[in-house]
């Protein structure tokens, strides 16, 4: 003889998720011949005619290099 349980597991909704901070695929109009391009936070180069954007005018500040977790392994 088995017994049957109507017991239900309690629901937890899903915890939201924490924004990514990571980076972030941009899209903008080339400044020099007007096509559609995709940057890394906004920090663009046209495959088209070959313009781009200063490293200084991209959405945030770009990592150190001290930040880089390879540099050990390429200054040994």
């Amino acid at each position: 003889m088995s017994a049957r349980s109507d017991w239900l597991p309690e629901s937890h909704p899903n915890p939201a998720r924490e924004p990514d901070h990571g980076p972030q695929i941009t899209e903008s109009e080339c400044r020099s011949c007007g096509c559609l391009i995709a940057g890394l936070d906004g920090r663009y180069a046209c495959g088209v005619c070959g313009w781009s954007n200063h490293w200084s005018e991209g959405h945030r500040e770009l990592p150190a290099a001290e930040d880089d977790p390879d540099l050990r392994n390429r200054l040994s």
